[in-house]
């Protein structure tokens, strides 16, 4: 008989995973999570396989763990692991107890020496905002390091089952991606099929950015039922121009930025009454905390969203 291990790394299997979706793939996951620990009083590796396909191998749960991103503080905190976290990076801001944990740098500096006089046994990275250079420095140290690429609404809750399983706290990851799931699956149940809006989604101004269909942030505006005007286009950030927004003529423009404060050049479209955006009164901010950190908060995000589409429909 095939060990729980086996199954869980085999192609097969991870085949048979991802033709699963929403709460059932978790119920499965969650299973393997729990029946890959032996019974008390044996010791046994724990391992997982991270978002890029690695493995990664504890010979206990994870007591001293560094995060360098401040999404993946939060995924810990939600895994139940933040009591584990002995540093982390600028800007991991929440949960509110993250805030007193000791910093070692931003996500593109860290310090090295005082990683590794902290000798934790995870160190858990973000490979599209951490560099590769660091994760091979890190590695070549002989740290266990764990990359998280969470660019699917599926990824966050998976992300934190592994990260609950690597630092033993399966009691809390479990029901905590379980919720956020069914969370996202209820704002897909009610949104998804309704009438499609044609969204311009705008993070930056001057140059102007946007995104493209692969983006988490995408997802979500289909998931409710809207259409993202530049899901063609290659990059996943594209910069855009002012006259590609008023020939594809969006029914709604949604907006974050860089803090929390709704910014001036949203309201700056109001100078081309010809946008029907502007005809109708669809303007939006969402709080970037709420939308471009790829954590369960994005369920806030995503029900504003949720609801600016639907309020242009009508």
């Amino acid at each position: 008989m095939f060990s729980p291990s086996f199954l869980f790394t085999s192609l097969v299997f991870k085949k048979y995973l991802q033709s699963l979706t929403g709460t059932r793939f978790l119920v499965v996951l969650s299973f393997l999570f729990l029946i890959s620990f032996p019974a008390f009083g044996v010791r046994a590796e724990i391992s997982v396989v991270d978002d890029v396909g690695n493995e990664i191998s504890l010979e206990s749960p994870a007591k001293k763990i560094v995060s360098l991103a401040p999404n993946l503080t939060e995924l810990l905190f939600t895994a139940g692991a933040g009591n584990k976290i002995v540093a982390t990076v600028q800007y991991s801001d929440y949960p509110e107890e993250a805030k007193n944990i000791l910093q070692i740098g931003d996500a593109h500096n860290i310090d090295l020496e005082a990683l590794i006089a902290l000798m934790p046994d995870l160190i858990v990275t973000w490979k599209s905002g951490n560099s590769t250079a660091l994760y091979n420095k890190l590695t070549n140290f002989g740290f266990e390091v764990y990359q998280s690429e969470a660019d699917t609404l599926k990824k966050i809750s998976t992300s934190i089952l592994r990260l609950g399983k690597l630092a033993g706290t399966q009691a809390i990851a479990i029901p905590a991606a379980m919720k956020f799931q069914q969370e996202i699956e209820a704002l897909e149940k009610q949104y998804s099929r309704k009438k499609s809006i044609k969204v311009f989604y705008q993070f930056w101004d001057k140059p102007i950015y946007t995104i493209n269909g692969r983006h988490l942030i995408s997802h979500i505006i289909e998931l409710c039922g809207g259409k993202n005007i530049y899901s063609n286009l290659s990059s996943l950030t594209p910069q855009i121009s002012i006259e590609s927004v008023l020939k594809t003529d969006p029914d709604i423009i949604i907006a974050s930025g860089s803090d929390n404060l709704r910014p001036d050049w949203l309201d700056a479209w109001k100078v081309w009454p010809e946008l029907k955006a502007i005809q109708n009164n669809q303007l939006y901010f969402v709080q970037p905390d709420f939308i471009q950190r790829h954590t369960t908060r994005i369920i806030q995000g995503g029900k504003l969203i949720c609801e600016y589409i639907d309020r242009a429909r009508l």
